[in-house]
């Protein structure tokens, strides 16, 4: 089983600490793919995507990414909420560097995590965050149920994020973004056998590898057409070849979404 997350917390992680960061990708074969931001991406500001979330512990150091779909309520991942309290967490809207301080920063009133979820790597990796404050920033629309053909092999997609900039490396201090084809079933399958749950999951990324998504950008968004479709999950390793990214397929996990967002 491969099991290497994205989220970039071990405990309470400074910024620096890559050693901790480490830790969620124990066992990975080395990186092969140069050290480029996001790997691969370029910089970008959350005036770009200011739908774009850092989630932090509560000394607003960032181990996670997610996504605003309304005024008090963040998509991301399952498996970055797992151990969490809302006391522990906090998430920052508006600001584009990690070390900045402006921004609107809310403490978490309830975190949600899919009952079902277990391991990302047995899929239903979704969680979503109720704010205690409204973030007064323009929300990211997300794909219906019945948009299963977002996901067709070669569309392009886009990853956001502040993780780090290769395997095991520094997190990247300004918000990053990148452009991944989508990849068919049959490839991903191909690539990760049965830890690749279809229905669950969708691949994004060159067969060559050098663009990915990486530690700390777990619970980020992948988007389709500007519409959330995907939250960064997990990998082999990062931009290795014939390893593409996993994503939550969330047109699957879209209603229950909902039943969040709405409650």
């Amino acid at each position: 089983m491969f099991g290497l997350t994205r989220a970039k917390k071990a405990g309470a992680v400074a910024l620096a600490t890559t050693a901790a960061a480490a830790t969620a990708l124990l066992g990975a074969p080395t990186a092969v793919a140069a050290p480029q931001p996001i790997v691969g991406g370029t910089t970008t500001t959350t005036t770009a995507y200011p739908f774009m979330m850092q989630i932090t512990d509560a000394s607003q150091n960032q181990f996670c990414g997610g996504t605003l779909v309304s005024a008090t309520k963040v998509v991301t991942a399952a498996h970055c909420m797992v151990g969490e309290t809302t006391s522990s967490v906090r998430v920052v809207g508006g600001r584009t560097y990690l070390n900045g301080t402006n921004g609107t920063v809310s403490r978490v009133s309830k975190i949600w995590i899919n009952p079902d979820y277990t391991d990302a790597t047995n899929g239903d990796d979704v969680a979503v965050l109720t704010l205690s404050t409204s973030m007064p920033y323009t929300k990211a629309s997300y794909v219906s149920s019945s948009q299963t053909s977002v996901y067709a092999a070669g569309t392009t997609a886009r990853i956001v994020g502040w993780g780090t900039t290769s395997e095991n490396g520094s997190s990247s201090n300004q918000l990053r973004t990148a452009t991944v084809p989508i990849v068919s079933d049959s490839s991903c399958k191909s690539s990760y056998g049965s830890d690749y749950v279809q229905t669950d999951m969708v691949c994004a990324g060159y067969t060559s590898g050098g663009t990915d998504t990486c530690q700390g950008d777990s619970g980020g968004p992948l988007l389709i057409g500007g519409v959330l479709a995907g939250i960064t999950s997990w990998g082999e390793g990062c931009a290795q070849a014939g390893y593409p990214g996993v994503y939550t397929r969330l047109t699957t996990f879209s209603s229950l979404v909902t039943a969040q967002v709405n409650s």
